[in-house]
């Protein structure tokens, strides 16, 4: 590189270079029984590795362009006028509950005591906020075929003191939105949409995140698309905007953006609360809120991952029916509940979620070591059942009817990966081992 180059020259060189070096990296080959195969992970390529290089050069290491792109971007996907970027998926998840708390939405705030509705089979994320805001979720039971919630129990459980239904889509798997949507407009509840595990789904051709008042998305390493942690807070309001935005970003009342002052052009022109007249609105703060942001490099990633996504998306949904197939042709369907779209969707699958049926003589926790010991990378439906773990021992919660197909997934279910980075190779081997190691423990079952 000549040192007569231009900066901005330079900076493309730096960025040629980057990307050269990142597609000189020969993939590893597939060698059956010893190569790993993961449930879930990252696809990334040489303009990902661009983008990254591009905004570090930046030296700009909070929120910035990339930032302001990526939810402008977001948001135009969902067809909604807001997405307000955050650490993760977890905390999206807090930004969108606690949106519903503030004081400006007045007689429809959540407060503690509060009922929301909820599944116990899940991540505990999704429910973690209700109780950290002081809130008592009320779980319903789910199906086993999509692994959702069941809509005549969550009508069924709601009280007068509940105010919320949160609830993610599982496995990338829609549940009923729409008839959950009408059950909480008729009931004037709050609906949180998690699609963390489920960007780009669609039901009734109308993609999930778009049925709520707030929806929430996660960029972690194992999700659709990634800028290794991440996430973003979904929303048509202008005001649950401001808000989410206000928590999100230490709980002040100012919205300029960072480097940015005086946007309101009243700086000190404001009286707020018991702040003398004038106090500089930087510093006045209207919730009690977190430092959550990004950093543009981050962002950066996710500018160029979400170019990505449709392909990330059809791929996952290949693989589903390509794995579905193989399953189907060995007869392990008749070992295993396999999973169903629910009716009316069409999934963006995160996961292939397999339940053992009852009287097979397979054991789920056996059965996921060895296909571990044989490379096929497994999980459990996350928490399971979540009341039945430690840190919901001393919870205010509520059970609407029983858990017990909760229960069963928490006992009996598992899932592999269908990822972008699973190809027909893998899906052979992870389906050959699958019926050998099923076959396996019922001929031990039977000896």
């Amino acid at each position: 590189m000549s040192d007569e180059q231009r900066p901005d020259d330079k900076r493309a060189e730096i960025i040629r270079l980057a990307r050269e070096y990142f597609d000189s990296r020969p993939p590893a080959p597939f060698v059956p029984g010893e190569t790993y195969i993961p449930p879930s992970g990252k696809v990334m390529d040489a303009d990902d590795c661009g983008h990254l290089i591009d905004a570090s050069l930046d030296m700009w290491l909070t929120a910035g362009r990339f930032a302001d792109r990526f939810e402008e971007e977001a948001a135009a996907r969902f067809g909604l006028r807001h997405a307000k970027l955050t650490v993760s998926g977890s905390a999206a998840n807090l930004l969108a509950f606690a949106c519903l708390t503030s004081w400006k939405l007045g007689e429809r705030r959540i407060k503690p005591g509060d009922e929301v509705i909820t599944v116990a089979a899940g991540f505990p994320t999704t429910v973690s906020p209700i109780v950290q805001y002081g809130c008592v979720p009320v779980f319903v039971d789910v199906d086993l075929a999509t692994h959702n919630v069941d809509v005549d129990l969550l009508e069924a459980a709601i009280t007068d003191r509940t105010r919320a239904v949160m609830i993610a889509h599982s496995l990338g798997n829609p549940f009923d939105v729409a008839r959950v949507q009408a059950i909480c407009k008729q009931h004037k509840l709050w609906l949180v949409e998690d699609c963390c595990d489920a960007f780009g789904a669609l039901a009734e051709g109308r993609q999930v995140g778009t049925f709520g008042d707030v929806a929430t998305l996660s960029f972690y390493p194992a999700h659709h698309i990634t800028m290794g942690e991440g996430g973003a807070v979904l929303m048509d309001s202008p005001l649950l905007a401001k808000i989410a935005e206000s928590f999100r970003d230490w709980g002040r009342d100012c919205y300029c953006k960072p480097g940015c002052d005086n946007t309101c052009n009243k700086r000190f022109g404001w009286r707020l609360g018991d702040l003398p007249k004038g106090y500089d609105h930087k510093y006045t703060y209207s919730h009690v809120g977190y430092n959550l942001k990004v950093s543009d490099m981050q962002a950066a990633v996710g500018v160029s991952q979400l170019q990505k996504l449709d392909r990330f998306i059809a791929r996952r949904r290949e693989n589903f029916d390509r794995l579905t197939e193989r399953l189907r042709a060995r007869g392990l369907d008749r070992l295993f509940h396999l999973p169903e779209p629910t009716p009316g969707t069409q999934p963006s699958w995160f996961g292939y979620l397999l339940t053992v049926r009852d009287g097979t003589g397979i054991d789920r926790n056996r059965l996921v070591q060895r296909l571990e010991e044989r490379k096929v990378g497994t999980r459990m439906l996350f928490a399971g059942n979540l009341t039945r773990q430690p840190a919901f021992r001393d919870v205010n919660y509520r059970v609407h009817g029983d858990l017990t197909r909760t229960d069963k997934i928490m006992t009996d279910s598992f899932w592999v990966g269908v990822w972008p980075g699973i190809d027909d190779q893998r899906l052979d081997y992870m389906a050959a081992t699958l019926d050998a190691v099923a076959q396996e423990m019922r001929g031990d079952e039977a000896a």
